[in-house]
This record gives structure tokens, sequence and C-alpha cells, in this order.
């Protein structure tokens, strides 16, 4: 760090609060080797997209890689999400434990799942692994009220997740964003009036978004769905090295 720098401290690894949840969408190797070199110190965990973790190519070698450097791996909610679908919850448990993968997320998204079989599920899985439930629909026309925000992050907290993840998909226009990127500002102030923010995650994948939440809740928000190319730039906002954070953490 230049000496003529006082910049503040960030908590190191691992930590429980100011996580940087990153998206990978199919990084080669080398794109994994370049996000650990840039900005390794910065990521916390990172989430396979979607259900790509069953055809990527270089899975385990990925899985290797992250490991080698401490960072924890998700997989997409949509995985749980089918073999919830099809029934099939034991193989998708089974196939974790193979690839040794101690985290996983709890999605529904897309099904249609009542809250106490979600409850049920993040029970069961909280035993064995550490648990992210994602709340909110990938549907950018379902709106749910504030209070149903409140009381479902609250159950599932409460059901064992470690973290709770404030849905927006990786294109931040639905859930806790408006179809054109905008925050529902009333819906996040609901949200953080009854839920620790701590235990949230919010899905921010634009800079605009970013900065809203930093601006909003401070340089240790929990933010996901953050690209790979994106990680170094939000870490230089949480410590206002940028120019749309530098007055707000002087």
């Amino acid at each position: 760090m230049p000496p003529f720098l006082d910049l503040p401290k960030r908590g190191g690894k691992p930590r429980q609060r100011g996580l940087t949840h990153v998206l990978d969408k199919g990084l080669s190797l080398a794109g994994v080797d370049s996000l650990m070199e840039v900005s390794g110190d910065s990521v916390d965990i990172v989430k396979l997209g979607w259900g790509t973790a069953a055809i990527t190519g270089n899975l385990d070698a990925k899985l290797a890689r992250y490991r080698e450097h401490d960072v924890p791996v998700v997989l997409g909610g949509t995985l749980t999400e089918i073999a919830l679908r099809d029934g099939r919850l034991d193989g998708l448990v089974a196939w974790l434990r193979e690839l040794r993968i101690e985290h996983v997320e709890v999605s529904d998204g897309t099904i249609e799942l009542a809250l106490s079989d979600k409850l049920d599920v993040i029970r069961r899985l909280a035993r064995e692994f550490t648990v992210l439930s994602e709340v909110g629909s990938k549907d950018a026309a379902t709106i749910m009220a504030p209070y149903r925000w409140v009381e479902q992050m609250e159950a599932e907290l409460d059901a064992g997740a470690w973290k709770v993840v404030a849905e927006a998909r990786e294109t931040g226009n639905a859930g806790i964003f408006r179809p054109d990127g905008e925050v529902r500002m009333g819906l996040i102030d609901e949200i953080a009036h009854g839920v620790d923010v701590e235990r949230i995650v919010f899905e921010a994948p634009r800079k605009s978004q970013q900065v809203w939440f930093l601006e909003r809740f401070g340089r240790e928000v929990n933010l996901g769905n953050v690209m790979p190319e994106d990680v170094l730039s939000l870490e230089s906002m949480r410590l206002g090295l940028r120019s749309d954070t530098m007055e707000t953490f002087r």
C-alpha cells in the first residue's frame, strides 16, 4: 500500500461482513488464476452460476484452484431447485460430498415451493453444509410485499441459513430491483428495519447498484452476483479509492 494513503482496515478472511460474493459464469482455469492473482483477497465466496457446474469441462480442476486459495464455492440454486423438483435431493447431497463442497444454496426463484417445505430443506442441509438461502423471484413481474420478504428471511435464518440472499438475478432487474435496475428503496428500508443487514447478501451486479448499497449501509455491506472483472472495482469503492465513493468514505 502506498505510504501516503491512510486506508481503513478490512477484516481478514473468512469474513462475516463485507462479503463479496462472485458469480462464475464459466471461467477457465486461466480466468480463475487471473481472478485470484489480481483480487483474490477480496473474493469471499464464488457461485458457479445456475446449473453450469453440471456441464463445465473443468469442474474438478476449478474447484481445486479455488480450494488452493481458501475460497469457498457454492453451486447455483438452480441445481437445488431441479433436485427438489425431481425428488433427488439425496443425489445432490451425495454429489456435494463427492466434490468436497461445503456450501449450498437453497432457492425457490423458479419452482413453486411452500415455505414450510423450504424451511425443512434448510434445516436438513444446515446439519451438514453452510446454507445460503435465496429469497425473491427471478420473474421481474412478480412483486412480493415487503413484510413477506422480512417474514421469509427471518424464518429461513431461524431454520439455519448462514446468510439470506436478496434476489436480483445476474442482470439486476428483478427482486430487489425494478425492471430498469432501479433499487426498490422502500423495500430495502423495510427489510433493513426487520432483518440484521449483516446476515443479508444483496445481489447487486451493476456498479450503480453497488454504490447505492455502499452509501446506504457502509463499506461492510454484503454484495452478491459480482462479476469477476468487477471485484477490484468494488473493493476500490469499499475503500474510497474510486470517485463514486471517495467522499462517502473519507
